[in-house]
């Protein structure tokens, strides 16, 4: 198995699990039936597979020119539209479980995401894909040549995310809110301290802990005889009723 460090802009240092050829690749499988699904419907749709087809064609020919036109533009966006507004996962991705992450531990924006789009031409399309299946292994990041132009790989995500597993479910009777100055801490803040918190105590990795609870103190201005990994789940604890507060 292996493993791909991500630098989160807290300085902290995250392991996720690469995805290898044959997730990426099923992954692919899906997307191209997915696309087909799509095509076969419009193509219904449209009245083209009837036996009066070719009727219906000649009849309608610039209507249906501009239809197909305007139809094939998800077809051939698919990967950059659903990465772009589905946070870094098409369809098939999010089936199999993995998703684009960039290596700076930043979130990838549409210029990564264009560029991925752009190099499928060379990755999969060339050579049915062979230009992909050889890069992915051989790279030390697991890219392929889009991955390594954006700078961004895909990982393997754990299981799904519930409602209980995101930072406003823990709800206690007659809660105090312990530090007031989690007011100056944004979403994205409590965000970042819970995936570093939930991936360092899920994995034994806890020595990121201490770096993380002194940024989050000195954000905050403030001191605390509770150990590093008490502190932060206070914190997310406290933002949780904070929020609901407001």
């Amino acid at each position: 198995m292996e493993t791909i460090s991500i630098n989160t802009s807290q300085n902290v240092d995250l392991d996720y699990e690469a995805a290898g050829v044959g997730y990426r690749l099923l992954a692919t499988i899906l997307d191209f039936i997915f696309i087909m699904v799509y095509v076969g419907i419009i193509l219904l749709c449209l009245g083209i597979s009837g036996s009066n087809s070719s009727n219906f064609m000649e009849d309608n020919r610039y209507m249906i020119m501009g239809l197909m036109i305007l139809l094939s533009i998800p077809v051939i966006l698919y990967h950059f539209l659903s990465e772009t507004f589905l946070n870094g996962q098409s369809l098939g991705k999010k089936v199999v479980g993995i998703k684009v992450v960039k290596l700076d531990g930043t979130q990838p924006g549409i210029s990564s995401y264009m560029l991925r789009s752009l190099l499928r031409i060379i990755d999969i399309n060339l050579l049915n894909g062979l230009v992909a299946i050889i890069c992915i292994p051989v790279s030390e990041k697991s890219q392929r040549l889009g991955d390594m132009a954006a700078g961004t790989t895909v990982i393997k995500l754990g299981s799904k995310v519930s409602l209980r597993d995101t930072i406003l479910y823990q709800q206690v009777s007659n809660y105090k809110i312990v530090f007031d100055q989690v007011a100056l801490l944004s979403d994205k803040d409590v965000g970042i301290i819970k995936e570093i918190l939930d991936h360092g105590i899920a994995n034994n990795e806890t020595d990121n802990f201490k770096v993380l609870a002194q940024k989050v103190k000195t954000k905050m201005g403030v001191s605390t005889p509770m150990n590093d990994e008490t502190f932060l789940k206070t914190i997310l604890l406290d933002y949780s009723h904070y929020q609901f507060e407001k």
